[in-house]
């Protein structure tokens, strides 16, 4: 079986792209979905997390795949998403500038950029995940991240 088993436990690494854990932040943020990593086994010491919507439906395969939060490899340095009435009071009271709805739709854009540039460094190099045998340390690592 090359390595592969149906125990999670075996897993010592996971890789995901920033593009993925981006967008599972932000959707858990911003919508009523929740949005996990994805591991799917089999299961070997280094595996992929995917960008997945959990629907909350059962899983009739074993072994389950894992679903991991994606605040879960955020180390707590991570700024808080812009808030749009945080992006137009910026603006109303920046007094070089007249308010707008595009200048206000300009600014929050450059805020959820600017906050979405910020991910990666507040990554953890390591992480605990829930498994059905219990919490489970992992290293973590950035595809797509600016040191690839």
């Amino acid at each position: 079986m090359s390595g592969e088993s149906s125990d999670p436990t075996v897993i010592r690494s996971i890789a995901v792209t920033v593009d993925d854990l981006v967008s599972a932040l932000e959707t858990n943020r911003t919508s009523s979905k929740n949005a996990v990593l994805r591991v799917t086994p089999p299961f070997s010491g280094r595996m992929r997390a995917r960008l997945h919507i959990d629907l909350g439906t059962a899983y009739s395969q074993q072994p389950q795949p894992i679903h991991i939060q994606p605040r879960a490899l955020i180390d707590g340095a991570l700024p808080a998403y812009p808030e749009p009435a945080e992006t137009e009071d910026e603006l109303r009271t920046d007094p070089s500038t007249t308010y707008t709805v595009e200048r206000h739709r300009r600014r929050h854009e450059a805020a959820i950029e600017q906050w979405r540039e910020q991910v990666p460094d507040a990554v953890s190099d390591r992480a605990t995940i829930e498994t059905p045998a219990g919490d489970h340390e992992l290293s973590v690592s950035l595809l797509g991240a600016a040191s690839d």
